[in-house]
């Protein structure tokens, strides 16, 4: 079975900047501590615009993702998130190979 993954455009709104960073450092953390079959999870910032974000991840399989939507700390992190951006979030899924 593939591994599925997701590749999240995340646009801040830039009084929400910090709040968006403090955030999504926490949601990784907490992934990296309680998920084991998240096998990446990380956030970047782009050098030519401060306000744009990625967030990446892959999971080893559709269940692994599954779980990942229904843990406690999404739940709790991920709304404050939304609110954060100055634009509907791009998401695309996409599954690994070889």
């Amino acid at each position: 079975m593939s591994g599925k993954s997701f590749v999240a455009q995340l646009r801040t709104k830039p009084e929400a900047r910090e709040k968006l960073i403090a955030l999504q450092t926490e949601l990784k953390s907490l992934v990296r501590e309680q998920e084991p079959d998240a096998l990446v999870y990380e956030l970047f910032q782009s050098d030519a615009d401060p306000d744009l974000f990625l967030c990446i991840a892959t999971f080893r399989d559709d269940a692994a993702f599954d779980h990942h939507m229904q843990i406690d700390f999404h739940e709790r992190l991920v709304p404050p998130i939304l609110e954060c951006l100055a634009e509907d979030m791009k998401l695309d899924f996409y599954r690994s190979l070889g």
